[in-house]
């Protein structure tokens, strides 16, 4: 495993982390203890940086009971902090006002509620969910510099909204936060453009999420790929078309086995090519893919020619998430920004 220092802070975190959202089980069922067994197999092959949020249903639960079964040095723990949704807008698509978003108070709530569920005394690094740059002001950043000051978190971030990596520029630059987590991969690499490298340059933290595009970047699916209505993948890779989204992602079997052994090691590869990125989230919750995943990390990197080849040739932007926050007729989108079928 190779490790990154977070932020200028001394800690060092390993470049592959643990993106806990398959906790709550939004990529399919499993038993509750086989997720524990999953993030202690993580902890085991070197794994040291985990990330979750209080909207993930219960992952800082499972990650609780995990922690208290791990023996070894106590993990790099990361939470965000859960946003308000109003009665027609749950935030993701479009911002709700901040006054909505994070009311007076409710970020202290949320970390306090997150402590609880984690039952640890200090979280790592706490991040503003659903960040938006006219948060920029907003209370929610007094709120956790008071908790820092009384150690129940160690550092301050935000979480940018689906591909607008741009809406953490200006903060990142004020000096007041310590990391930002956004959207990194071969089909998005916008971020490379300007936020990573400045982030770079002041020693803020990147954390690339999503480097496997939900799975799709695996080359799993097939014409007929079907999911669970409560899998977050319903009705995701529909939206590109699928056909489209199958054709993209066959065109990187090129690359396959010269740069890369399978394409999620090609994905994983091409978000650790910069070292301005901290750490890229994997999900880890089943062990065998887990393993091959953290295996990327000690393997050569991709060539600078491929990686621009990749960066340049391979785009597709396109925001397959808007069909999670905007419903169709008879569908209805959760407070988390996902669609859920409307009953009756």
């Amino acid at each position: 495993m190779q490790y990154n220092e977070f932020a200028r802070s001394g800690r060092q975190v390993s470049r592959i982390g643990f993106g806990a959202m398959g906790l709550n089980c939004a990529f399919g069922r499993f038993d509750r203890d086989y997720l524990i067994r999953s993030v202690l197999n993580s902890l085991e092959k070197g794994v040291n940086f985990i990330d979750t949020a209080r909207t993930y249903g219960e992952s800082e639960e499972i990650l609780g009971e995990a922690l208290k079964r791990w023996r070894g040095e106590r993990p790099f723990i990361a939470s965000k902090a859960a946003p308000h949704a109003s009665k027609t807008n749950a935030g993701w698509g479009i911002p709700n006002p901040i006054e909505i978003a994070y009311p007076q108070g409710a970020t202290t709530a949320s970390v306090e509620e997150s402590l609880r569920r984690l039952d640890i005394e200090t979280i790592d690094l706490l991040q503003l969910h659903q960040y938006w740059s006219q948060y920029e002001d907003g209370h929610w950043l007094e709120e956790l510099q008071t908790l820092k000051h009384q150690g129940k978190i160690r550092h301050i971030g935000v979480s940018v909204t689906d591909h607008r990596h741009d809406q953490a520029i200006s903060i990142m630059r004020s000096g007041l936060i310590d990391s930002v987590q956004t959207i990194v991969n071969i089909f998005d690499p916008l971020a490379f453009d300007s936020l990573i490298p400045l982030c770079h340059e002041r020693g803020v933290a990147v954390i690339a999420r999503c480097v496997l595009d939900e799975g799709g970047l695996t080359g799993f699916l097939t014409k007929d790929a079907a999911f669970d209505e409560l899998d977050l993948r319903d009705d995701y890779f529909h939206r590109g078309p699928l056909s489209e989204y199958m054709r993209r992602v066959d065109a990187l079997r090129q690359f396959i086995p010269e740069f890369a052994d399978s394409l999620a090691e090609l994905a994983i590869k091409f978000a650790l090519h910069h070292p301005g990125v901290t750490v890229v989230n994997v999900s880890m919750h089943i062990p065998e893919y887990a393993d091959e995943n953290i295996a990327t990390a000690d393997k050569p990197p991709l060539p600078d020619p491929i990686f621009d080849e990749l960066r340049k040739l391979h785009r597709w932007l396109v925001n397959l998430y808007e069909g999670k926050y905007f419903p169709q007729e008879g569908e209805e989108v959760s407070a988390t920004g996902f669609k859920k079928k409307r009953t009756g």
